[in-house]
């Protein structure tokens, strides 16, 4: 019993520790990431000859495009987007939806101010308890008034000035920009190998595996994490598939931004623009009637998007760590709702801290970047030196730091966290209107992403079958285990065939 009391009171006393040396060292990031903007803002002038927009700061000016574009208008300090038009140049493209681009890109407090909003909540909420009666009463005038706006609200969509900047960089005549790469990102050419290739339309890099020896019977896609690559799939699970002569032609895609894929300077990496370039580098391009799809962390979001678009096409679905986190009812702002379970602001665990320094902090994350990114192939080189050229850690570093800035900043936000609510819609629709099985793994050691999020995709799709692998965390569920893993999908793909 004493033993029991001491444990729950080291437990108590280290959680208050880590949120206390949390909110300091948050609060030492806002001013850093405040500073580096600055500091940013000379070297893009100095290396780029011109100033980059940031998300620090928003439009002071009301802004009009011509030929009726995109129409801005002023409103408290804030500009709202009022009317875009279909943007048919862009050739593959056909709108921009505003819905995707996700707030969280702009509106992230600072730890000082969000604590004192949560201290001002609790005090409010002792405070409605006393005065509950008193509100009761409010005038029938005001609340038909705070209605109008309401609904004047619902209408627009505040947006910051950086997107109106990007926005307005993809109303022109060319599909891709040819801007590869910015001097704080790496131009080697495994990087920037996108650009010097004679594809025009500059599709995905994917790579494709199939069958020695046999017809191929069904199609399977894969689709990497979060600043990852193919070769997660193709050092891993491809090459045990083969050596069990499965009859399966295997597509892994580096997503748009990652790996040997196209990094556009102008894009905004929405779930549309990824699942787009999904469909044409691969659904499209090689003729794909129906497919398999396999999904690890951030694209498990573009996996039911995909079954979301294409229902009738997909055979199953095998989910790896879902990144799902129920929005509670009532809540007003459910991206920043997942942006605080995604980015907890905490020191511990360390995962926890990478994530959100990643996910909070643009110009703290770009310096990370510049840091690593840009010289991966140095760190590549030590990580080879020291490990005698282990493979395995060779195609996680790669995977890893090959990357822009722009591409994991809005991956992030547009994708992780600019989903809110909308993966509810696409589990609601794999459970009502899709008949594919639906398997879902996890690992029991996982840091980055709680087993919680596996059960949580179960509760809103009951024939989900959920396996945690003990032991085992949010990259070793696979890595290490491919053979076992080869086995266990090759079983999946044969009961939804049949």
């Amino acid at each position: 019993m004493a033993v029991m009391k001491l444990r729950r009171a080291a437990t108590v006393a280290g959680t208050w520790l880590n949120e206390a040396i949390s909110f300091f060292v948050f609060c030492v990031l806002d001013v850093v990431d405040s500073f580096l903007c600055l500091i940013y803002k000379a070297a893009d002038y100095l290396f780029e000859a011109e100033w980059k927009p940031c998300y620090c700061l928003s439009a002071k000016e009301p802004i009009t495009t011509t030929r009726g574009k995109i129409l801005l208008s002023q409103n408290d300090g804030e500009s709202k987007i009022l009317t875009l038009s279909r943007l048919q140049e862009l050739g593959g493209r056909s709108k921009i939806e505003l819905e995707d681009i996700s707030e969280t890109l702009y509106t992230r407090p600072s730890r000082l101010s969000d604590f004192s909003n949560l201290s001002v909540n609790e005090l409010n909420k002792r405070f409605v308890k006393v005065t509950r009666s008193e509100s009761e009463c409010s005038d029938h005038h005001e609340k038909n008034k705070s209605r109008r706006r309401k609904s004047v609200t619902k209408s627009s969509l505040t947006v910051n000035f950086t997107v109106v900047e990007k926005l307005r960089g993809k109303i022109k005549p060319h599909n891709l920009s040819h801007d590869v790469s910015r001097w704080s990102d790496c131009d080697c050419g495994f990087c920037t190998s996108w650009a010097s290739t004679s594809d025009k339309d500059h599709s995905l890099f994917v790579k494709t595996q199939i069958p020695n020896g046999v017809a191929a019977k069904e199609d399977v896609l894969f689709i990497h994490g979060f600043i990852s690559s193919s070769a997660f799939w193709t050092e891993t699970v491809f090459p045990s598939l083969s050596a069990s002569s499965s009859a399966h032609r295997l597509f892994a895609v580096d997503l748009l931004g990652f790996g040997k894929s196209p990094k556009p300077a102008d894009s905004l990496y929405t779930l549309r623009e990824h699942v787009e370039m999904i469909e044409k580098s691969v659904l499209h391009k090689h003729n794909v009637k129906s497919f398999h799809i396999v999904a690890h962390s951030l694209g498990c979001i573009l996996a039911l998007s995909l079954a979301a678009r294409h229902g009738g096409l997909v055979k199953s679905l095998t989910l790896l760590a879902p990144p799902y986190y129920p929005v509670p009812a009532g809540e007003t702002k459910p991206r920043q709702y997942v942006m605080k379970k995604v980015a907890p602001r905490k020191v511990w665990p360390p995962i926890a801290l990478g994530a959100s320094m990643a996910c909070w902090y643009e110009h703290v994350s770009r310096t990370i970047c510049l840091l690593i990114c840009k010289h991966h192939r140095l760190w590549q080189f030590l990580a080879n030196l020291i490990t005698r050229n282990n493979r395995t850690v060779n195609f996680l570093i790669e995977g890893f730091m090959c990357h822009t800035h722009n591409a994991a900043w809005h991956t992030l936000h547009n994708i992780l966290c600019g989903t809110g609510s909308k993966l509810d819609t696409y589990l609601d629709i794999v459970r009502d209107k899709l008949k594919c099985n639906v398997a879902i793994f996890h690992g029991g050691d996982d840091e980055l992403i709680p087993v919680e999020c596996s059960y949580n995709v179960k509760q809103r799709i009951p024939r989900a079958r959920v396996k945690v692998l003990e032991h085992k965390d949010h990259i070793t569920m696979v890595v290490g285990r491919q053979d076992e893993f080869a086995r266990e999908l090759q079983e999946i793909w044969k009961t939804s065939s049949s």
